[in-house]
């Protein structure tokens, strides 16, 4: 009507679908058993073919490379294993060419111990302004040798390593909620937030459209650094495991709240700071964050002065049960309406077992991981595909010798770590290395960094691109069918027929609906229309009444 404006369009990133790239694993371009940013770059036609609005890029920084990348020397670098700076800013380019935004990874929370910022402290010694980069602290008892408090590190152990001093006395120790070669940095320094600020600079100067946040929970300490109740408890509370939706999981996660080490009030003023640096750039620029909340607490890290995005990982984590999978989306979807931030989806990533595996492996998992992804991929807001999970991959069954993950080691093998779900994407042939890189076998045949199964030949995405009804054919069905579907636009259209139980339903706008079996029986459901995609070739629609085998979903339009 005359005098009446249209609504402003969303930011892109309300509705997108996002690509997870693990630069390690997704393609080697120059042979040397270990991915590259020119592989990346190769590939971006995989990529845009797929549909998706958008890659994120886990980190390629200079780093040893102690924990994969994310113990970083200098995050406005590229380390040589994984090309250069030039090839980064290609990559963008090329990226944005093909109409794909570029999200990178940063790590606030701590450095390498290789960062020359660490080395100055080491050798300026207790009380320098050096050494407060970090948080540097006397032990406990008669000769300092006890860590300063009861706090654990996520990978297993103290979170407190001591150091040698110039002198060669025992000396003070560190804090690390990681493995020791990732000291934490110490957020109560102005030069910390300064230097941060440089960082998200750096790379929206070369057009990074936004960044994921690793452990945005944790920047903030307790600067009184007391004990904690219950230490291993409150690591325990961080843990992926399967989301059993029970009152004592549900407390357990409800520790993390304002804790003296993670998910502190004051750690949204740094975001602020960096909300007002993302604003200054043309182009919705964002920011997701890697936090691991209960939903009431989730909105803070949303709100219209703080970040954009904050990943869902009681999503992640939840079980193969219709009610519960429910609960959990209506409970994000109330979580983050007061401040209109969109919810995200994910099934997996870097730090988790893989969907397929999560819920059951082999067969039965990867039924019940296709159907999953049809409810990921029908909900409001933006959805994170893991690379490898559009081509139904489980977690490897990594040799011991061959593990790189500081979790295995740090826990004396008790926890086997993340290295199963890492490991190289399958792109073609018989036999590993499944065309992850070129070398003819006339070449030497480089060692992959993680050694992929013997089994694979069928998940790869020449064998794929063969099978319409493939997973990789599901995944392609998907996001196109995000992009023209009305029903997609709108993030509160979101209903709940009836269903009977285990079964799971919900219902977007223009007619669409999701049907999803979560039982281990066929079931019928009356349901008009047609079906627009579907987990497995035998889902079927007659006459008004979808037919659902066990563990299979579909997207129905009436």
């Amino acid at each position: 009507m005359p005098g009446i404006a249209e609504p402003a369009p969303l930011p892109w990133w309300h509705r997108a679908a996002v690509y997870q790239v693990y630069p390690r694993s997704f393609r080697d371009l120059n042979a040397d058993g270990t991915g590259d940013l020119r592989g990346v770059i190769h590939e971006l036609p995989y990529i845009a073919a797929l549909a998706v609005d958008a890659l994120w890029l886990s980190p390629f920084y200079s780093s040893p490379q102690n924990d994969s990348g994310y113990d970083v020397v200098d995050p406005r670098s590229v380390d040589p294993i994984y090309g250069t700076l030039e090839d980064a800013q290609e990559l963008i380019d090329q990226a944005h060419f093909r109409g794909l935004r570029v999200l990178v990874d940063v790590v606030p929370n701590h450095s390498s111990i290789d960062r020359p910022w660490f080395q100055e402290a080491l050798a300026a010694g207790p009380g320098s302004p050096e050494r407060a980069h970090y948080h540097f602290l006397d032990g406990r008892g008669p000769l300092g040798d006890e860590p300063p408090n009861n706090w654990v590190s996520m990978f297993g152990g103290s979170a407190w390593t001591r150091i040698t001093e110039p002198d060669g006395s025992p000396g003070q120790w560190y804090l690390h909620l990681f493995d020791a070669t990732q000291p934490d940095l110490n957020w109560s320094n102005p030069h910390v937030h300064l230097d941060a600020l440089d960082t998200l600079r750096f790379w929206l100067d070369k057009g990074a459209d936004g960044f994921r946040v690793d452990v945005a929970l944790g920047l903030a300490k307790d600067m009184d650094y007391p004990d904690i109740d219950d230490p291993e408890g409150l690591v325990l509370a961080l843990r992926m495991d399967l989301d059993d939706g029970s009152a004592e999981a549900g407390a357990r996660r409800r520790r993390v709240a304002n804790s003296p080490i993670l998910d502190r009030d004051e750690v949204q003023d740094i975001y602020r700071e960096w909300r007002a640096v993302l604003d200054s750039y043309p182009g919705d620029r964002m920011a997701v964050a890697e936090a691991w909340v209960p939903p009431e607490r989730a909105a803070r890290y949303v709100a219209s002065d703080t970040l954009h995005q904050i990943f869902n990982f009681d999503f992640m984590a939840v079980g193969w049960d219709a009610d519960r999978i429910r609960t959990v989306v209506q409970q994000t979807l109330d979580g983050l309406r007061d401040v209109g931030a969109p919810p995200t989806w994910a099934l997996s990533n870097h730090d988790t077992p893989r969907v397929v595996t999560r819920l059951g492996g082999g067969d039965v998992g990867r039924r019940r991981a296709r159907a999953m992804a049809l409810v990921a991929h029908c909900l409001p807001g933006s959805v994170y595909v893991y690379q490898g999970e559009e081509l139904g991959l489980e977690d490897a069954d990594i040799p011991d010798e061959a593990r790189r993950d500081p979790v295995w080691f740090r826990t004396k093998g008790a926890q086997r770590g993340r290295d199963g779900g890492r490991v190289p994407l399958p792109w073609a042939g018989a036999l590993p290395p499944y065309g992850f890189h070129d070398a003819t076998e006339a070449e030497v045949q480089p060692s992959l960094w993680l050694p992929p199964p013997p089994d694979w030949a069928s998940f790869t995405v020449e064998a794929q691109l063969r099978d319409a009804s493939s997973t990789l054919g599901q995944y392609r069905a998907m996001h196109r069918l995000r992009h023209a579907h009305p029903g997609f636009v709108d993030l509160h259209n979101v209903t709940w027929p009836d269903a009977e139980p285990g079964v799971f339903i919900v219902r977007r706008g223009c007619g669409f609906a999701c049907v999803v079996n979560c039982t281990d029986r066929e079931i019928t459901s009356p349901i008009e229309g047609y079906v627009m995609t579907a987990s497995d070739a035998s889902v079927r629609l007659e006459r008004n009444v979808v037919t659902l085998p066990p563990d299979t979903g579909a997207w129905i339009q009436a």
